[in-house]
């Protein structure tokens, strides 16, 4: 688990100004839905600083760091899969991220997005993965598999997952209820039942979110300026009150995720004797366009579609594909110049 010491051992200058930069490339609202106001300065590093400088002290006897990676957002509701080309790339970049720092990854979704998801990891032999049901269709196992999965985390991440608002319930960007429609499994719990663990040294597992709209699980630390946002229209109805100790806005979730990914990578580098290039360290921890286009097209082969547009394609909240890929080089740009 990251030592809540950490954070006041800051990365050196030309690391966190990298960061600094990458944290401005992912705000910039790209996609024009008022982002810029849900955006915490510092957040970026601070996440990535927990990520990069994980110890496991989580309750089993691994002595690798356990990182526990949330997603789904089951808003294409009148569709099978109802699944998003928002969250899967961000996801595994995370995951990715957690293997090349040395760690070991859960990646935890909703039943309804199982196929995209198991398609779209990059190591399947390397990277657990579970997935719940509904509320109403989960067994006393499955609670006592998620209470085990959240006692043995060291730190939890959330990307693009979805977030009950302030009456429970799950809802898309329009006010679509999704746990009405029986998507969404109840995820959320491993959050709150992260916030208190007992038989760990802490009381409290980190937990650090990755979200674009304001509806996403850890958008509660930005629920006012969610809620004063003109732009975001369903504020009041949409926004999620749980809040993350680390918040990453984002123009698109999965820019986060290659944001997150690249961090952490630049703290860790930062932090351990160089027996490989920066550039070789961060190919193990940040994927490239060519990873990230055969990952979105395994994942529209399932049946994944535009959350904005609704078509089966390899783009993402209504934007070309070149977009996203442009946003990773500026990301894996930034990150290099700061090692050079």
């Amino acid at each position: 688990m990251a030592d809540s010491n950490m954070l006041n051992n800051r990365p050196a200058s030309a690391a966190a100004n990298a960061i600094a930069t990458i944290e401005s490339i992912i705000g910039k609202d790209e996609g024009g839905r008022g982002m810029e106001s849900l955006i915490v300065p510092g957040d970026l590093l601070d996440g990535a600083t927990q990520l990069a400088r994980l110890i496991p002290i989580g309750s089993d006897d691994n002595q690798q760091a356990h990182v526990v990676v949330l997603s789904g957002f089951p808003c294409c509701v009148d569709s099978d899969p109802p699944t998003e080309t928002d969250g899967p790339p961000g996801t595994f970049a995370i995951a990715r991220a957690a293997l090349g720092l040395g760690h070991r990854v859960t990646v935890v979704t909703d039943e309804c997005n199982r196929a995209v998801f198991a398609a779209a990891s990059p190591f399947p032999s390397k990277i657990v993965f579970v997935t719940y049901p509904s509320e109403d269709k989960m067994t006393g196992g499955d609670w006592q598999d998620m209470k085990k999965l959240v006692k043995s985390a060291d730190i939890i991440v959330a990307c693009e997952r979805a977030g009950p608002a302030k009456d429970g319930r799950c809802y898309t960007m329009r006010g679509i209820d999704m746990n009405e429609r029986g998507l969404i499994a109840p995820i959320h719990k491993i959050v709150e039942m992260g916030r208190e663990v007992p038989d760990i040294v802490t009381s409290k597992v980190p937990f650090v979110a990755i979200g674009d709209g304001g509806n996403e699980l850890g958008m509660g630390k930005a629920l006012q300026n969610i809620l004063s946002n003109p732009t975001i229209r369903n504020g009041e109805k949409i926004a999620a009150v749980t809040p993350a100790d680390s918040l990453i806005a984002a123009s698109v979730s999965n820019w986060g995720g290659y944001a997150l990914a690249a961090a952490a990578a630049l703290v860790r580098y930062g932090d351990v004797e160089k027996e490989e290039s920066f550039e070789e360290f961060l190919d193990k921890c940040v994927p490239t366009e060519e990873d990230e286009i055969a990952l979105l097209n395994r994942c529209v082969e399932k049946g994944c579609r535009d959350g904005v547009s609704g078509k089966v394609e390899a783009t993402v909240d209504g934007m070309p594909l070149e977009t996203s890929m442009k946003c990773l080089r500026d990301i894996r740009d930034a990150a290099i110049g700061a090692s050079l």
